[in-house]
Parts: structure tokens; sequence; C-alpha cells
């Protein structure tokens, strides 16, 4: 009799730690890095990106200037709040004439956004310094327009 209480015992304990023990919940869907790098900046369209990676989950809210592809993954653990452990996202960006112009990869590091790849056309614009602008514009100020309007 005491075999099947500890039977019994033994068999309630082991239900009650795989209870608690903390489920996954996969949702969302990213492009992996191998589809993506078969699409060209400059060159492809919607219509290419859809039929290579497929269709987003979310485009631009205000403008379909912009397709994004979400995917996330939660921890929940008995009594707890879920917990979004990771957290993915990959937006394609299309100029006006609906060609791609910028693939970019965000992940979530210790609750932070960070960017993980970013793919850009080049632009002729290159980045200047405070001080560097500071002296670029130091010619360009006319200090006889500048004495005159203060008459």
């Amino acid at each position: 009799m005491t075999a099947i209480i500890r039977g019994t015992l033994a068999a309630l304990l082991l239900i009650a730690v795989g209870a608690c023990s903390a489920t996954y919940r996969n949702h969302g869907y990213v492009p992996n890095d191998e589809d993506l790098a078969l699409l060209t900046v400059g060159v492809d369209t919607r219509e290419t990106v859809a039929t290579t990676v497929g269709r987003p989950t979310a485009n631009g809210v205000l403008r379909d200037d912009a397709w994004y592809y979400v995917q996330s993954r939660r921890k929940n653990f008995a009594w707890r709040a879920p917990q979004t452990i990771e957290r993915e996202l990959v937006a394609i960006s299309f100029t006006e004439g609906g060609t791609v112009e910028n693939i970019e990869r965000f992940g979530l590091e210790r609750g932070r956004v960070v960017t993980l790849s970013r793919r850009i056309t080049e632009t002729s614009i290159r980045d200047f310094g405070f001080i560097q602008q500071l002296i670029r514009n130091f010619g360009r100020i006319n200090v006889g327009e500048t004495l005159a309007g203060d008459n």
C-alpha cells in the first residue's frame, strides 16, 4: 500500500514540476539572409520582392513606401507575465518608382532596438563633423547684410 502511495506522490510531483516548465511561442516571419541576398537594391521591385521573400505582415502606415517583416519569440513561465526574449525586424523600403531603396535588419538587445545589418544605395552626400560644418559655412556669411539688417 505504501508503494502505491509513494508512486502516486512521485507521479504528482513530476506533473507539478512539468507544469512549471517554460513555454515558448514564436510569432511572425522574417526572411533569412540567403533570400535577402537575392534582392538587388535599386533594381528589384515590389513584385520581385514578393516572389523572392514573400509579402509582409505590415507595411508603411501613412504611405506604402516600406514593407516590414517581424518575428518574435516569447517566453511564458508559470504565473509570470510573458517576456519577449527575441525580436527581429526586416524593413525593405521602396522609392517612389517602386524599386528597392534600402534593406535593413533590426534586433532587440536588452530591450533596445539595434541595427543588425543595413544595405543602402550610395549617395553623393558626405558626412561632415560639427567643426567642419562651421568652417565650411564661415565664408558664406555676408557681414554687410547682417549689419544692414540691424538698423
